[in-house]
């Protein structure tokens, strides 16, 4: 019956979104949102400097053969963000603060791991329900905006590894890439999480932008067995003596190269100061698996990891444009379950000359299983997806998306799980 009741109510939002936009064809709300003015309360707000945002995301999930158990999973996220010009709202020149919060609900159990039996998360609003602050931060800008400090509650997934052309994608390795996710504690400052920290950005010259920051080594605190349940509401706000370093630099191709394509190249580290187990020797240099084994992992100081990824458009005709994306991480596999991840993949913005808005995009990603972590001698799991977005509004989009898993876990010969085939419909409505 539940799962009947959140197909149920993925469609009504579908029909909802569908009659609104009749009622409303000829009549669109000037910012492009459902709700407009929201009955004068945004045009107050702007004037005292806030502007608010509030958006709803529906996905429902089936996997039609493989993996560990056929099965569908509705998921449901609301996000609630206030952006304030500090400027406008109390004379602070340069300033400005931000707070978004989220209302995840749906399915409790994790349909990547209980029904895909695989590693990379399939969607990128999967996650425990709760009702969490998400990010709470301040900024000063400085030298005409060329450089700029953001403090407070932060997430790291959304300034570092971003890639344009992968945002139309669904799984979540597209995003915050599969190495870090599966080997930082709590799977680092990340959707749903966020930590305390810092981050500086500064542009030294005209094409170039470098983004450092630091982060409490652990969302949730030093326990990361179920990191969502720790801090259900993220009001944590105490360090745990642990510190996540990252920096980032990147290179923007100028649009007056020779074809005036553009293009944006990264490279960048992270350093995590913690503790790591070693997942094949205990304490002594015995293996693990060896029955006279203390039973306590090997302890690594620190640990690091370097990637380098792009952005790179292809052709472009008026609004329609064809970009490749790719990227690549590791990491030391003696300290972490996976020692490699890549994405790569092709977005078509515009793939109908009557539907411009429309965008088609194709994706493939990777994490590689360390030999150490793997009792097989390593592994790999491997993941293609296709999706199409549809607008029908300028505020509610439709998205269809297909997605196969091979290896699902990547245990190789160890644990044979049959190839994953999953379809999945979302409906995003900004309010």
């Amino acid at each position: 019956m539940r799962r009947w009741a959140r197909a149920a109510a993925l469609c009504v939002s579908v029909v909802l979104g569908l009659g609104l936009g009749a009622a409303w064809a000829d009549t669109p709300p000037p910012d492009e949102t459902l709700l407009g003015d929201m009955g004068g309360l945004r045009p107050r707000l702007e004037r005292a400097g806030l502007t608010l945002g509030l958006q709803e995301t529906s996905q429902l999930t089936r996997l039609v053969s493989g993996g560990l158990q056929r099965g569908s999973a509705y998921t449901g996220l609301t996000q609630l963000t206030l952006a304030g010009d500090g400027d406008k709202a109390w004379g602070w020149g340069g300033g400005s603060f931000y707070l978004s919060a989220l209302n995840i609900h749906g399915r409790r159990a994790s349909f990547t791991q209980d029904n895909v039996g695989g590693l990379q998360t399939v969607s990128n609003i999967e996650a425990k329900p709760a009702t969490r602050l998400w990010e709470l931060w301040a900024q000063q800008s400085w030298a005409d905006g060329k450089a700029d400090l953001r403090v407070g509650k932060l997430a790291a997934d959304q300034e570092f590894m971003t890639s344009e052309y992968a945002s139309s994608l669904s799984n979540a390795m597209f995003g915050w890439a599969a190495l870090p996710s599966i080997d930082l504690p709590a799977g680092g400052p990340a959707y749903p999480l966020a930590s305390l920290g810092a981050r500086l950005r500064v542009q030294p010259g005209e094409r170039l932008t470098l983004l450092a920051g630091v982060f409490d080594g652990s969302p949730v605190g030093r326990d990361e067995e179920h990191p969502a349940w720790i801090d259900r509401h993220g009001l944590r706000f105490a360090p745990t003596g642990q510190a996540l370093w990252i920096a980032e630099l990147q290179y923007q191709r100028p649009v007056d190269a020779d074809d005036g394509l553009p293009g944006t190249y990264k490279v960048g580290a992270w350093v995590h100061t913690g503790r790591f187990d070693d997942p094949r020797l205990d304490s002594a240099g015995r293996s693990l698996a060896d029955p006279a084994s203390n039973g306590v992992a090997l302890q690594h100081r620190g640990n690091h990891s370097l990637y380098a990824m792009a952005d790179q458009m292809l052709w472009r005709q008026g609004k329609r444009s064809v970009g490749v994306f790719a990227r690549a991480m590791a990491a030391p596999g003696d300290r972490n379950r996976v020692d490699f991840s890549a994405n790569a993949g092709v977005a078509f913005n515009g793939p109908f000359e009557e539907r411009a808005a429309d965008v088609l995009a194709l994706g493939v990603g990777q994490a590689r299983l360390s030999r150490c972590a793997c009792a097989s001698g390593g592994g790999s799991e491997t993941f293609v997806e296709a999706t199409y977005r549809y607008p029908i509004k300028p505020w509610w989009q439709v998205q269809a998306d297909l997605q196969y898993v091979i290896r699902p876990g990547g245990l190789g010969a160890t644990r044979r799980v049959p190839n994953a085939l999953m379809f999945g419909l979302r409906t995003s409505i900004v309010f």
